[in-house]
């Protein structure tokens, strides 16, 4: 543990900042902890940063401080609403990478249209929690390299998940699968915490244009309607128009934007 204060001349204010742990800082004003910043990776392997401070004196020295002992690169994600905290980090070098949308998604088939929507012939859908989880990993990595292929899987919506190390499927039980009788084709994640997140909906390469994703869409919020929810809600990258006109396409409406920085 660091506990060599980081000094640094922005203002006349007698913060300090102090490293507390791995990847974590506190600025201090007379012993007082005015200000926290943590670095934190994701399962993608980059590095994201967050500080939470009241005042622009604290949030520059943590942000001097972090920068300085970090490698770069670094990212962050912020309210696009908070402009005060995007203004913070403009002014720490940071630039803006993509804008994400979030979206309110009913649930209910009179207002999505799904309600006669199926799978296409040869494929079925596996509800969660019956997948087989060997098919069901080998479908999610091979998905993953299509996209890390192409696109690259950090411009898919940053995924909090803390997961093990190697281990991209976290709980089995949360997926529901379309599959084909010698293997999965796509796949669709929803974690309910306080509210349905749609965590991830893909499906591989050459099964797409055949009405799997909206197959595997109308299953999951059939299930959450059954299951009393109204909304789920998930969020789609600006530049994937192809996943934004499906959300549009069954009512979904976006609520939030979130911008994703980059220095």
């Amino acid at each position: 543990m660091n506990t060599q204060p980081f000094t640094s001349g922005l203002s006349d204010s007698a913060v300090t900042i102090t490293r507390v742990g791995d990847r974590q800082w506190h600025a201090l004003d007379d012993d007082l902890v005015v200000g926290r910043g943590h670095a934190q990776h994701r399962p993608d392997g980059r590095l994201f940063v967050s500080i939470d401070a009241w005042h622009d004196a604290p949030f520059d020295r943590l942000a001097e401080a972090m920068l300085a002992q970090l490698p770069a690169p670094l990212y962050t994600v912020v309210d696009e609403a908070d402009a005060d905290l995007t203004a913070r980090w403009r002014r720490a070098g940071f630039t803006v990478r993509r804008r994400e949308w979030e979206y309110a998604v009913p649930t209910d088939p009179r207002i999505t249209g799904l309600d006669d929507v199926l799978p296409p012939p040869g494929v079925t859908v596996v509800p969660a929690g019956q997948a087989d989880e060997s098919l069901l990993r080998a479908v999610d990595r091979a998905i993953r390299d299509e996209v890390g292929a192409s696109v690259g899987w950090e411009s898919m919506p940053a995924e909090v998940i803390p997961f093990p190390a190697g281990d991209t499927v976290v709980d089995p039980s949360k997926y529901a699968v379309a599959a084909a009788p010698d293997r999965y084709l796509g796949l669709i994640r929803v974690v309910t915490v306080i509210r349905p997140r749609i965590g991830l909906l893909a499906v591989r390469s050459g099964e797409r244009r055949r009405g799997i994703a909206r197959a595997l869409l109308a299953h999951a919020l059939g299930t959450l309607h059954r299951s009393g929810f109204a909304e789920a809600w998930t969020e789609v990258q600006e530049t994937n128009r192809a996943a934004s006109a499906l959300f549009a396409g069954i009512g979904a409406r976006p609520v939030n934007s979130n911008l994703e920085l980059v220095r």
